[in-house]
């Protein structure tokens, strides 16, 4: 199995990271997007192969290229964001599973994530289980290349659901957070105008239920109302107010703001285009 990482200035979280699938895979593999910090350096220590590829254009691109230019031999692909950590218990599931489905039509493995913000871990709000896939046999799968998303697409056969959770830190701090939704609103908004996110047969279910609740009904709704409304959703409906402070921080960030901001930015647009 050969694990990729996508990087940029993730000295916080990459040892974390490597260590938790260090000694049970055959290749760990970072592709970094131009990294001011100790990154590379500390993936280096770790006996990480790593790759400089710039300029970044979005996540299913930069993934993409690893496959297309770094000869993977191994028969299983691992996509592993640097924030993210394997458990022991999910490493075992994973080896027996690859194992158990090396010959069949079992092309993909979809994982469930326990997010941790500020600390804690986020049981409601609809933060848990967030699910996707992470895992495929090599040729049998790629990446969409949307503006938004980096969900894989499997060419052939069908995928299952492990069933131990992955962790996933989405924290390092409040600017840092702040920062990366609002380039993400900027995707996001690439995304709204493309016209190409429909539904797919060779993705997840929960990627494809996220379309059809984000396109059949979210943007159905009124502008800026919509971003007040799913706040509502994810902190009161989903009961994300269980979660005490950070459960609060993440419901305002996660739907209010975010999507206060991707509605700014479309009126933005828009009112160019009017402009001009």
């Amino acid at each position: 199995m050969t694990v990729i990482i996508l990087t940029k200035n993730e000295e916080a979280n990459i040892e974390r990271c490597i260590n938790s699938v260090r000694g049970w895979v055959e290749r760990i593999v970072v592709v970094d997007s131009g990294s001011t910090d100790r990154t590379v350096e500390l993936a280096e220590n770790l006996d990480a192969e790593v790759y400089n590829h710039t300029p970044f254009e979005n996540h299913g691109k930069q993934f993409n290229w690893a496959l297309d230019n770094l000869q993977i031999d191994s028969n299983w692909i691992f996509r592993v964001d640097a924030d993210e950590v394997v458990t022991p218990e999910l490493a075992q599931e994973i080896i027996e599973s690859c194992r158990l489905h090396k010959d069949d039509d079992v092309n993909a493995f979809e994982m469930r994530f326990k997010v941790y913000f500020l600390g804690r871990f986020l049981k409601h709000g609809g933060a848990y289980p967030f699910c996707k896939i992470n895992i495929f046999k090599k040729s049998k799968a790629r990446f969409n290349e949307r503006p938004l998303g980096d969900n894989i697409e499997l060419s052939e056969g069908r995928y299952l659901q492990l069933k131990n959770d992955c962790l996933h830190y989405d924290y390092k701090n409040l600017s840092t957070f702040i920062h990366k939704h609002d380039w993400y609103a900027d995707l996001e908004v690439q995304s709204y105008y493309s016209k190409l996110d429909n539904l797919e047969a060779n993705i997840s279910k929960a990627a494809n239920v996220r379309k059809v609740l984000r396109n059949g009904i979210y943007y159905k709704l009124p502008r800026y109302f919509r971003a007040k409304m799913y706040y509502w959703y994810k902190f009161y409906i989903k009961l994300g107010f269980l979660d005490g402070e950070a459960g609060h921080v993440w419901a305002f960030l996660q739907a209010y703001f975010y999507r206060f901001v991707v509605d700014a930015k479309i009126a933005e647009q828009e009112l160019m285009k009017n402009k001009n």
